[in-house]
């Protein structure tokens, strides 16, 4: 297929059913140029159901570029609000915090929220950790310009010790989908982003639990954990936050479609 004019990459988008067509095609054809990459390619990449950000290598997440590759979770829209939580919370703290990434993928959390806050003149300590090296390399791509470290390993396990009982923001965007809900994914999620990103065990929390156990040993006093969930799955996890010591809160935005559960370590030694 030679992808010819726009209107032929639209129309070609179109029939692969492409909801944002006309977006897609600018976005494909600019690459194009920029990078010297095959349109064609491109194009029919696209067509046989290559997400969009894999192909132009960035997505688009709270305002920024974010430098994506293939087999690394691509941030979702919805996350912003996550990210707009942390923001309140750390503003709220009133002094200088220590901000980590846990589960950060391309490291998207943890840049948009040292960047809102930088534009604001807040200036945070910011870490971030992954167990798959393909998403470290790519976090450490989005990070590096920061002076941010990223950290290959499981969870906790490769942070380093002078933060154990400092961190102040615990950004964790761990894998919530069921095991038996993968298979009903939109194709471009499934069949292309690592499964550990996506697979959150049978009742989409397994991760999600392993992080809230060791999220109170990890979070300075007062210090606070965000995790995004779905709506019917936000009762569970403040239980399991509860279990673990931790005060527990459910967030929602209409605007983003949004859930997020937020733990508090308490401050009076309890």
């Amino acid at each position: 297929m030679a992808a010819g004019s726009t209107e032929e990459v639209v129309a070609s988008l179109h029939a692969a059913g492409c909801v944002f067509a006309e977006d897609e095609a600018r976005l494909l054809t600019a690459a194009a140029a920029e990078t010297g990459a095959d349109l064609d390619d491109l194009v029919a990449r696209r067509v046989a159901g290559t997400p969009l950000e894999y192909l132009l290598g960035w997505a688009e997440f709270h305002g920024l570029r974010v430098a994506v590759a293939p087999g690394v979770f691509v941030p979702r829209q919805r996350t912003a609000f996550l990210v707009e939580e942390a923001a309140r919370l750390t503003r709220a703290r009133h002094r200088h915090s220590v901000v980590v990434d846990l589960c950060c993928g391309s490291g998207a959390l943890g840049l948009a929220l040292a960047t809102l806050l930088s534009a604001e003149h807040i200036v945070v300590t910011l870490a971030a950790a992954d167990i798959d090296p393909v998403a470290v390399d790519c976090a450490r791509r989005n990070l590096t310009p920061l002076g941010a470290p990223v950290y290959q390993g499981d969870l906790f396990e490769p942070l380093p010790e002078e933060l154990l009982g400092c961190i102040d923001i615990l950004l964790a965007n761990t894998p919530y989908v069921p095991s038996e809900m993968i298979a009903h994914m939109p194709p471009e999620a499934r069949d292309h982003e690592p499964r550990t990103a996506l697979d959150g065990g049978p009742d989409g929390l397994d991760i999600f639990r392993r992080v809230a156990e060791g999220a109170r040993s990890w979070l300075a006093p007062g210090g606070h954990l965000l995790v995004e969930s779905s709506e019917e799955q936000a009762p569970a996890a403040i239980a399991v936050l509860t279990e673990h010591g931790l005060a527990g809160r459910i967030a929602e935005s209409e605007e983003h479609y949004a859930t997020v559960v937020i733990g508090t370590r308490p401050t009076d030694g309890a």
